[in-house]
Protein backbone atom coordinates (compact mmCIF):
# COMPACT_ATOMS: atom_id res chain seq x y z
CA UNK A 1 0.00 0.00 0.00
CA UNK A 2 1.41 3.34 -0.59
CA UNK A 3 1.54 6.25 1.83
CA UNK A 4 -0.51 9.61 2.06
CA UNK A 5 2.25 11.53 -0.56
CA UNK A 6 2.26 8.64 -2.90
CA UNK A 7 -1.61 8.10 -2.62
CA UNK A 8 -1.73 11.96 -3.14
CA UNK A 9 0.58 11.60 -6.75
CA UNK A 10 -1.05 9.40 -7.91
CA UNK A 11 -4.19 10.58 -7.83
CA UNK A 12 -3.28 14.11 -9.71
CA UNK A 13 -1.45 11.62 -11.99
CA UNK A 14 -4.66 10.15 -13.03
CA UNK A 15 -5.93 13.73 -13.34
CA UNK A 16 -3.19 14.52 -15.48
CA UNK A 17 -2.88 11.49 -17.39
CA UNK A 18 -1.44 11.53 -21.43
CA UNK A 19 -4.18 12.85 -23.46
CA UNK A 20 -5.76 15.05 -20.16
CA UNK A 21 -6.23 18.34 -19.63
CA UNK A 22 -3.98 20.29 -17.26
CA UNK A 23 -5.49 22.59 -15.00
CA UNK A 24 -4.42 26.04 -15.45
CA UNK A 25 -4.22 28.26 -11.81
CA UNK A 26 -4.12 31.93 -11.41
CA UNK A 27 -1.10 32.97 -9.37
CA UNK A 28 -3.07 32.86 -5.89
CA UNK A 29 -3.91 29.34 -6.42
CA UNK A 30 -7.83 29.39 -7.75
CA UNK A 31 -8.67 28.42 -11.55
CA UNK A 32 -11.44 30.76 -11.49
CA UNK A 33 -12.91 32.27 -14.63
CA UNK A 34 -16.40 32.91 -14.25
CA UNK A 35 -16.97 35.27 -16.51
CA UNK A 36 -17.04 32.73 -19.29
CA UNK A 37 -19.47 31.12 -17.57
CA UNK A 38 -21.65 33.47 -16.60
CA UNK A 39 -23.79 33.86 -19.67
CA UNK A 40 -24.61 30.19 -19.72
CA UNK A 41 -25.20 30.51 -15.99
CA UNK A 42 -27.57 32.61 -16.49
CA UNK A 43 -29.52 30.94 -19.24
CA UNK A 44 -29.90 27.61 -17.70
CA UNK A 45 -30.60 29.54 -14.44
CA UNK A 46 -27.63 27.66 -12.42
CA UNK A 47 -26.60 28.82 -8.84
CA UNK A 48 -22.88 28.37 -9.23
CA UNK A 49 -21.45 25.33 -6.47
CA UNK A 50 -17.94 26.63 -5.91
CA UNK A 51 -14.79 27.88 -8.35
CA UNK A 52 -15.08 27.96 -11.91
CA UNK A 53 -12.06 26.28 -13.64
CA UNK A 54 -10.00 26.31 -16.45
CA UNK A 55 -8.30 23.47 -18.58
CA UNK A 56 -6.23 23.74 -21.79
CA UNK A 57 -9.52 23.09 -23.12
CA UNK A 58 -12.74 24.27 -21.66
CA UNK A 59 -13.90 26.17 -18.80
CA UNK A 60 -16.19 24.24 -16.09
CA UNK A 61 -18.40 25.23 -13.88
CA UNK A 62 -20.16 23.48 -10.85
CA UNK A 63 -23.65 24.15 -9.83
CA UNK A 64 -26.72 23.39 -8.78
CA UNK A 65 -30.29 23.47 -11.20
CA UNK A 66 -33.16 25.63 -10.14
CA UNK A 67 -34.57 21.86 -8.61
CA UNK A 68 -31.59 21.78 -6.55
CA UNK A 69 -30.02 19.11 -8.95
CA UNK A 70 -25.96 19.23 -8.83
CA UNK A 71 -24.89 19.56 -12.34
CA UNK A 72 -21.50 20.87 -14.31
CA UNK A 73 -21.34 23.02 -16.34
CA UNK A 74 -18.81 22.35 -19.29
CA UNK A 75 -18.01 24.81 -21.80
CA UNK A 76 -15.78 23.59 -24.90
CA UNK A 77 -12.81 25.59 -26.60
CA UNK A 78 -11.63 23.07 -28.99
CA UNK A 79 -12.98 20.61 -31.24
CA UNK A 80 -12.21 17.84 -29.71
CA UNK A 81 -14.27 18.63 -26.35
CA UNK A 82 -17.31 19.54 -28.63
CA UNK A 83 -17.41 16.21 -30.27
CA UNK A 84 -16.62 14.19 -26.97
CA UNK A 85 -19.71 16.63 -25.66
CA UNK A 86 -21.80 15.25 -28.75
CA UNK A 87 -20.99 11.28 -28.04
CA UNK A 88 -21.61 12.41 -24.33
CA UNK A 89 -25.18 13.81 -25.04
CA UNK A 90 -25.68 10.42 -27.67
CA UNK A 91 -24.87 7.85 -25.03
CA UNK A 92 -28.09 8.91 -23.44
CA UNK A 93 -26.72 8.22 -19.61
CA UNK A 94 -26.14 4.76 -20.49
CA UNK A 95 -22.57 3.82 -19.03
CA UNK A 96 -21.87 8.37 -19.04
CA UNK A 97 -23.08 10.82 -17.92
CA UNK A 98 -26.63 12.00 -18.50
CA UNK A 99 -26.74 15.46 -20.35
CA UNK A 100 -29.23 17.38 -19.29
CA UNK A 101 -28.53 20.64 -22.18
CA UNK A 102 -26.60 21.02 -24.68
CA UNK A 103 -26.30 24.01 -27.15
CA UNK A 104 -23.45 25.28 -29.29
CA UNK A 105 -20.27 24.94 -27.31
CA UNK A 106 -21.61 24.51 -24.10
CA UNK A 107 -22.98 20.95 -22.03
CA UNK A 108 -24.88 20.78 -18.86
CA UNK A 109 -24.56 16.91 -17.10
CA UNK A 110 -25.34 15.62 -13.88
CA UNK A 111 -22.39 16.03 -11.63
CA UNK A 112 -20.56 13.23 -9.83
CA UNK A 113 -21.17 13.70 -5.65
CA UNK A 114 -19.98 10.28 -4.86
CA UNK A 115 -17.06 10.02 -2.23
CA UNK A 116 -15.46 7.09 -3.89
CA UNK A 117 -12.22 7.23 -6.64
CA UNK A 118 -10.97 4.66 -8.47
CA UNK A 119 -7.46 6.36 -8.53
CA UNK A 120 -7.59 5.91 -4.50
CA UNK A 121 -9.19 2.01 -4.83
CA UNK A 122 -5.97 1.25 -7.15
CA UNK A 123 -3.66 2.73 -4.51
CA UNK A 124 -5.10 1.26 -1.78
CA UNK A 125 -4.96 -2.12 -2.55
CA UNK A 126 -7.99 -2.71 -4.11
CA UNK A 127 -7.00 -2.73 -7.86
CA UNK A 128 -9.08 -5.59 -9.37
CA UNK A 129 -12.02 -3.79 -8.06
CA UNK A 130 -11.15 -0.56 -10.03
CA UNK A 131 -10.18 -2.86 -13.08
CA UNK A 132 -13.76 -4.14 -12.99
CA UNK A 133 -15.34 -1.19 -12.97
CA UNK A 134 -13.80 0.43 -16.02
CA UNK A 135 -13.91 -2.76 -18.01
CA UNK A 136 -17.52 -3.01 -16.95
CA UNK A 137 -18.18 0.87 -18.09
CA UNK A 138 -16.45 0.02 -21.26
CA UNK A 139 -18.70 -2.66 -21.84
CA UNK A 140 -21.67 -0.91 -21.61
CA UNK A 141 -21.00 2.34 -23.29
CA UNK A 142 -19.93 -0.13 -26.08
CA UNK A 143 -23.44 -1.91 -26.03
CA UNK A 144 -25.31 1.20 -26.51
CA UNK A 145 -22.49 1.94 -29.47
CA UNK A 146 -25.63 0.56 -32.27
CA UNK A 147 -28.15 3.06 -31.11
CA UNK A 148 -25.42 6.23 -31.48
CA UNK A 149 -24.13 5.22 -34.85
CA UNK A 150 -27.73 4.37 -36.15
CA UNK A 151 -29.27 7.53 -34.09
CA UNK A 152 -30.73 10.23 -36.95
CA UNK A 153 -28.08 13.27 -36.42
CA UNK A 154 -25.08 10.76 -35.18
CA UNK A 155 -22.03 12.39 -33.88
CA UNK A 156 -19.21 13.12 -35.99
CA UNK A 157 -16.38 10.61 -34.63
CA UNK A 158 -12.97 10.08 -35.58
CA UNK A 159 -11.32 7.10 -36.85
CA UNK A 160 -8.86 5.66 -35.16
CA UNK A 161 -6.67 5.99 -38.04
CA UNK A 162 -6.93 9.28 -38.04
CA UNK A 163 -6.07 9.28 -34.41
CA UNK A 164 -2.67 7.43 -34.65
CA UNK A 165 -1.66 9.90 -37.24
CA UNK A 166 0.80 12.02 -35.18
CA UNK A 167 2.85 8.30 -34.26
CA UNK A 168 2.78 7.38 -38.02
CA UNK A 169 4.03 11.10 -38.82
CA UNK A 170 6.59 10.60 -36.01
CA UNK A 171 7.80 7.27 -35.29
CA UNK A 172 10.84 6.98 -37.56
CA UNK A 173 12.06 10.61 -35.86
CA UNK A 174 11.76 8.76 -32.46
CA UNK A 175 13.00 5.36 -31.28
CA UNK A 176 12.73 2.24 -32.72
CA UNK A 177 9.84 1.49 -30.17
CA UNK A 178 7.64 3.80 -31.73
CA UNK A 179 8.47 2.84 -35.75
CA UNK A 180 7.68 -0.87 -34.06
CA UNK A 181 4.49 0.97 -32.38
CA UNK A 182 3.42 2.13 -36.32
CA UNK A 183 3.73 -0.60 -37.71
CA UNK A 184 1.68 -2.53 -35.14
CA UNK A 185 -1.20 -0.34 -35.24
CA UNK A 186 -1.30 0.01 -38.91
CA UNK A 187 -2.14 -3.73 -39.47
CA UNK A 188 -4.22 -3.90 -36.32
CA UNK A 189 -6.31 -0.78 -37.94
CA UNK A 190 -6.13 -3.12 -41.56
CA UNK A 191 -7.88 -5.98 -39.34
CA UNK A 192 -10.20 -3.63 -37.03
CA UNK A 193 -12.99 -6.05 -35.34
CA UNK A 194 -15.79 -5.13 -33.50
CA UNK A 195 -16.04 -1.18 -34.66
CA UNK A 196 -18.08 0.89 -31.82
CA UNK A 197 -18.02 4.68 -31.00
CA UNK A 198 -15.47 4.52 -28.44
CA UNK A 199 -14.48 6.56 -25.33
CA UNK A 200 -11.27 7.30 -26.61
CA UNK A 201 -9.70 7.93 -22.99
CA UNK A 202 -11.26 5.43 -20.63
CA UNK A 203 -9.05 5.58 -17.45
CA UNK A 204 -9.00 6.20 -13.33
CA UNK A 205 -9.64 10.12 -13.43
CA UNK A 206 -12.74 9.45 -16.63
CA UNK A 207 -15.20 7.24 -14.78
CA UNK A 208 -16.31 8.81 -11.76
CA UNK A 209 -19.13 7.78 -8.72
CA UNK A 210 -22.24 9.54 -9.30
CA UNK A 211 -23.56 7.87 -6.14
CA UNK A 212 -26.95 6.30 -7.08
CA UNK A 213 -26.21 6.15 -10.75
CA UNK A 214 -23.21 3.78 -10.24
CA UNK A 215 -19.63 4.52 -11.94
CA UNK A 216 -20.58 6.68 -14.98
CA UNK A 217 -17.50 7.87 -17.75
CA UNK A 218 -17.24 11.56 -18.70
CA UNK A 219 -15.02 13.10 -20.99
CA UNK A 220 -14.42 11.17 -23.91
CA UNK A 221 -12.76 11.53 -26.87
CA UNK A 222 -15.23 10.80 -29.58
CA UNK A 223 -13.47 7.96 -31.91
CA UNK A 224 -14.46 5.23 -33.62
CA UNK A 225 -12.79 2.24 -34.10
CA UNK A 226 -12.16 -1.43 -32.45
CA UNK A 227 -13.37 -1.84 -29.07
CA UNK A 228 -10.16 -2.82 -27.98
CA UNK A 229 -8.34 0.16 -27.82
CA UNK A 230 -10.73 1.72 -25.17
CA UNK A 231 -8.95 -0.86 -22.57
CA UNK A 232 -5.85 -0.14 -23.18
CA UNK A 233 -5.06 3.22 -21.22
CA UNK A 234 -6.55 1.56 -18.29
CA UNK A 235 -3.19 -0.15 -17.76
CA UNK A 236 -1.31 3.26 -17.72
CA UNK A 237 -2.98 5.03 -15.38
CA UNK A 238 -3.43 6.25 -12.33
CA UNK A 239 -0.08 6.77 -12.69
CA UNK A 240 2.76 5.41 -14.78
CA UNK A 241 4.90 4.40 -11.65
CA UNK A 242 2.01 2.64 -10.02
CA UNK A 243 1.08 0.86 -13.86
CA UNK A 244 5.03 -0.36 -13.93
CA UNK A 245 4.80 -1.92 -9.97
CA UNK A 246 5.97 -6.18 -10.13
CA UNK A 247 2.81 -7.88 -11.51
CA UNK A 248 0.55 -4.91 -11.54
CA UNK A 249 0.44 -4.97 -15.92
CA UNK A 250 0.08 -9.37 -15.61
CA UNK A 251 -2.63 -9.60 -13.57
CA UNK A 252 -4.86 -6.37 -15.70
CA UNK A 253 -3.98 -7.82 -18.39
CA UNK A 254 -4.96 -11.51 -17.86
CA UNK A 255 -8.16 -9.41 -15.69
CA UNK A 256 -8.88 -7.30 -18.72
CA UNK A 257 -8.57 -10.40 -21.61
CA UNK A 258 -10.91 -12.69 -19.19
CA UNK A 259 -13.80 -9.74 -18.57
CA UNK A 260 -13.82 -8.19 -21.92
CA UNK A 261 -13.03 -11.86 -24.34
CA UNK A 262 -10.06 -10.70 -25.68
CA UNK A 263 -7.67 -12.50 -27.57
CA UNK A 264 -4.29 -12.12 -25.68
CA UNK A 265 -2.15 -11.33 -28.59
CA UNK A 266 -4.47 -8.94 -29.82
CA UNK A 267 -4.97 -6.80 -26.77
CA UNK A 268 -0.58 -7.06 -25.97
CA UNK A 269 -0.41 -5.32 -29.82
CA UNK A 270 -3.28 -2.87 -28.85
CA UNK A 271 -1.68 -2.17 -25.76
CA UNK A 272 1.84 -1.65 -27.35
CA UNK A 273 0.49 0.55 -30.02
CA UNK A 274 -1.05 3.17 -27.65
CA UNK A 275 1.62 3.28 -25.59
CA UNK A 276 4.11 4.52 -28.65
CA UNK A 277 1.25 6.76 -29.46
CA UNK A 278 1.19 7.93 -25.98
CA UNK A 279 4.42 7.71 -26.01
CA UNK A 280 4.52 9.80 -28.87
CA UNK A 281 2.39 12.65 -27.61
CA UNK A 282 4.91 13.08 -24.78
CA UNK A 283 7.64 13.35 -27.15
CA UNK A 284 6.43 15.92 -28.55
CA UNK A 285 5.56 17.69 -25.45
CA UNK A 286 9.12 17.37 -24.24
CA UNK A 287 8.35 14.92 -21.39
CA UNK A 288 10.59 13.07 -21.46
CA UNK A 289 9.83 11.25 -18.66
CA UNK A 290 6.51 10.53 -19.70
CA UNK A 291 7.67 9.54 -22.59
CA UNK A 292 9.70 6.71 -21.56
CA UNK A 293 7.20 5.65 -19.10
CA UNK A 294 4.88 4.72 -21.76
CA UNK A 295 7.86 3.13 -23.60
CA UNK A 296 8.51 0.81 -20.92
CA UNK A 297 4.82 -0.15 -20.24
CA UNK A 298 4.94 -0.93 -23.88
CA UNK A 299 7.75 -3.29 -24.12
CA UNK A 300 6.32 -5.46 -21.37
CA UNK A 301 3.05 -5.75 -23.12
CA UNK A 302 4.49 -7.18 -25.85
CA UNK A 303 6.02 -9.90 -23.21
CA UNK A 304 2.08 -10.80 -22.52
CA UNK A 305 1.15 -12.56 -25.25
Amino acid sequence: MLDDDALQSAEVGALRSAGDDTLQSADDGTTTDLAVATDWLDHWRLSLDGAVFQTETSTLAPAYTATGQAVMLKISHVEEEQRGSELLAAWSGHGAARVLEHEGDAVLMERATGPRSLAHLSVSGADAAATEVLCATAAVLHEASADVLDSPGPPDLVPLRTWFRDLFAHADELTPFHRRGADLALALLDDERDVVALHGDVHHANVLDFGERGWLAIDPKGLLGDRTFDYCNLFCNPSPELALEPGRLEARFAQVTDAAGFESHRLARWLMAWCALSSTWHALDGDDAAAASMIRIGERALTLD
